[in-house]
């Protein structure tokens, strides 16, 4: 008995297409284990910015102060140089508003000092001079009289020693009249008188002796004035250039006092400037941590954030160490931004949607605290432009792109657990050409 059951069940004898489909399907599989597969490494980053000056600045207060104004708010746009807020002194010893004043004001009184010194200086200058001068003629005058009592002395001697002749020959003759008279042959009245004759001249060469004496004891007080002069100049002089030592000596202090009361004054003139907070760079005031009128800010203390408004963005990449050494300066990265959808295929980055080409140019030496090499990407040339609505500090997906080849390669590799193929940049390759030729 034939049931029509068996036959809707069964088909042994129908005609079917699985044979050729799963020719087909061998051969689709086949083929595209030969399609072009490109390497890469995923790696994770944050928007940043290529130059310093471009990142987020904190504004701090330069000197300790009391706010006395503020002239913005939160989310203002400033350029630079505009005026953020005002404070006030809090320390004692710059609350005087004359201060600055006051202190060019002893700077005045300093120079007027030094000034009075230096016409001391002078002054005493032409006081050694004259001190000089008049050493010089005293001893001049002193040394003449030396000469006229060595000349007076000359002329006594010389007339001692004819005295002496004389009364060599007067004593002789004093002689021969005693012997006379002793034999009777003269009287003694002649006698006397020759005695006389006698007594007269040895009284003359007494007085001669004594002149004599009394000259070479001048010539000696002379020569002891002499010495007393040139001893009392000499203190004169010492002490005249030690007052003039003195001077410069005070002209030196004041000259030092000077310099450090005008550094005192130019620092005061400073801070005065520093009493303004300004920013430093065009940009949006955000995150204004500080209340309102009459709080105290300490030295250097975080008053907000400006985040400049023009900048040229980078993206820094943080590579596994492992992933290392495939990556090359000059190698292309394409970049996926936060925000921003994207279809990705990171075997064929030509189809892939939403992605931003990017090029490495600078890779770190040091790992950082997570075990991380950290890289630069900019912006390619000649490629599509990265939005410009990405801001700083902003995550980003990364594909660093490798070597083309074949899928069943990638699959192989992939099995056997082998790394990626080393990617080598096209200028890299005209480089080490150009050193092999030199």
């Amino acid at each position: 008995m034939k049931l029509t059951s068996f036959d809707n069940i069964y088909h042994i004898h129908q005609h079917s297409n699985v044979k050729r489909w799963f020719v087909i399907l061998a051969l689709i599989c086949l083929v595209t284990l030969f399609l072009p597969w490109t390497q890469n490494i995923n790696v994770k980053g944050t928007v940043t910015t290529l130059y310093q000056d471009q990142r987020p600045q904190q504004l701090h207060s330069p000197i300790p102060g009391k706010i006395i104004k503020w002239y913005v708010k939160n989310g203002d746009f400033v350029q630079k140089g505009d005026t953020i807020l005002q404070l006030a002194e809090v320390k004692e010893d710059y609350m005087d508003t004359l201060l600055v004043q006051r202190t060019e004001q002893q700077v005045n009184a300093k120079k007027g000092v030094r000034d009075y010194y230096a016409a001391k200086v002078g002054t005493t200058a032409e006081q050694l001079k004259a001190i000089a001068l008049g050493r010089k003629l005293k001893l001049a005058q002193l040394k003449i009289k030396i000469s006229q009592l060595n000349n007076k002395l000359l002329a006594e001697e010389a007339e001692l020693m004819a005295m002496t002749n004389e009364l060599r020959l007067i004593e002789d003759q004093f002689n021969r009249q005693k012997k006379l008279y002793d034999e009777g042959l003269v009287s003694l009245t002649q006698f006397q008188q020759r005695n006389i004759a006698y007594q007269n001249v040895l009284a003359k060469k007494t007085a001669i002796d004594q002149k004599l004496a009394q000259t070479r004891q001048e010539i000696m007080a002379m020569g002891v004035e002499q010495n007393a002069t040139i001893q009392d100049y000499t203190e004169k002089l010492s002490k005249t250039e030690g007052d003039r030592l003195t001077s410069m000596g005070q002209i030196e202090g004041s000259t030092g006092e000077i310099a450090k009361l005008e550094n005192q004054v130019a620092n005061y003139k400073a801070r005065q400037e520093l009493y303004y907070v300004v920013a430093s760079q065009h940009g949006q005031i955000v995150q204004l941590n500080k209340g309102g009128i009459g709080e105290i800010l300490k030295e250097t203390e975080s008053i907000g954030t400006i985040v400049p408004d023009k900048v040229n963005y980078a993206v820094e990449i943080f590579v596994k160490p492992v992933d290392l050494p495939l990556l090359k300066v000059g190698q292309r990265v394409m970049c996926v931004f936060d925000g921003f959808p994207a279809i990705v295929f990171s075997g064929w980055p030509t189809t892939s949607y939403g992605t931003f080409a990017g090029q490495v140019i600078a890779i770190e030496n040091n790992i950082n605290a997570s075990g991380l090499f950290r890289a630069l990407v900019v912006e390619a040339e000649g490629q599509k432009p990265w939005p410009p609505q990405i801001k700083v500090g902003a995550g980003v997906q990364g594909i660093a792109i490798l070597n083309d080849v074949p899928i069943w390669y990638e699959l192989w590799r992939n099995i056997n657990g082998f790394p990626p193929d080393y990617y080598t940049v096209k200028n890299e390759k005209k480089a080490t050409t150009d050193e092999a030729n030199k």
